[in-house]
């Protein structure tokens, strides 16, 4: 029997863009699923159209809650999911009709654990799949690849969207609740309980980009992925070295980015947290320049780096589009 898959949509206030969201997901060529809609307290008309949905469609389920953030919504779906492979869709994107049934060849051909297919970002009405190979370039990782290649941010990143999972994988782990950067908090416990990883650059999702996307704008909350990096490097000292050198080049590009993302807010002050990635920057500079397996654009910043602060964030920043 084909094996059933369980769907997670957390939403907050996600009416404009739910339907869209959902249909996408209830238009797969694969039928055995189970959609489970976390409805995180929604002040606007999210619940109604989460309650339609499972009037008319019996696999969709609804949980409805008081507002817990991103990661609660996410946990809730973890701890209702029955399904012995699962996924999670972010309720303003779009999925490829082909998704399911793509990811779920490749894993089963590959005897993955983790199958991540490629995505778009847009803005407007739909992503325009149709324009994207309808093959891609196939990457198979074991664990330690796999690791190497999300910390070295070497094509595969640490969000959850985008990727069929075993379902077992996240058994005794759960998103850490109050911060954003949740999911590279637990990227090192899931993919150590992971043998496999299967990769396509086929485009199966559909990223939606828009004012609201938290990434794209400096807030204090962003700053939460310095102290999941510097907590990482640690871990890494103390029970895992292996892999130091490529958490220092993770976290080598948290500064870069806050620094530089914090210097265009002109509204507050933000030399405490300015002082700090530049501190992180000058300590980890030296080693991550001479790795080779450290990405061009951090080298391009440590060289940077070297002519001051001010030059850095005047030369890079010009640029500089802050990424998720």
């Amino acid at each position: 029997m084909e094996p059933l898959i369980s769907v997670i949509v957390p939403v907050y206030n996600g009416e404009a863009f739910l339907d869209q969201c959902l249909e996408s997901i209830a238009a797969q060529d694969y039928a055995r699923l189970e959609i489970i809609i976390v409805d995180d307290g929604s002040t606007d008309g999210t619940a109604a159209i989460s309650d339609r949905w499972a009037e008319r469609d019996s696999r969709v389920r609804v949980i409805h809650q008081p507002n817990g953030g991103h990661s609660a919504a996410r946990n809730a779906g973890l701890d209702a999911m029955s399904g012995e492979l699962m996924m999670m869709v972010d309720s303003d994107d779009v999925l490829h009709p082909d998704f399911i049934t793509a990811l779920l060849n490749l894993m089963c051909r590959h005897e993955a654990d983790i199958a991540v297919g490629g995505y778009v970002a847009f803005e407007g009405a739909a992503p325009n799949f149709g324009r994207h190979a309808l093959t891609g370039d196939t990457r198979l990782l074991d664990q330690h690849q796999a690791l190497m290649a999300v910390f070295y941010q070497h094509g595969l990143t640490h969000s959850p969207w985008g990727r069929l999972f075993k379902a077992s994988l996240f058994d005794g782990i759960r998103f850490p609740l109050g911060i954003i950067y949740e999911d590279l908090a637990i990227i090192y416990p899931l993919l150590k309980h992971c043998q496999r990883v299967v990769t396509t650059s086929r485009v199966l999702y559909g990223y939606r980009q828009h004012a609201n996307n938290s990434m794209r704008v400096f807030s204090p909350r962003r700053t939460a992925v310095l102290d999941v990096c510097e907590n990482l490097e640690r871990q890494m000292q103390a029970d895992d070295p292996q892999y130091l050198k490529a958490v220092r080049s993770r976290l080598l590009s948290a500064y870069f980015n806050i620094l530089l993302l914090s210097n265009q807010d002109k509204q507050s002050d933000h030399s405490e947290l300015q002082e700090r990635c530049w501190q992180g920057i000058k300590r980890l500079r030296g080693n991550c320049m001479l790795d080779p397996r450290v990405r061009l654009k951090n080298k391009a910043g440590i060289i940077a780096s070297w002519l001051g602060r001010s030059t850095l964030c005047n030369i890079i920043g010009r640029n500089y589009q802050p990424k998720a």
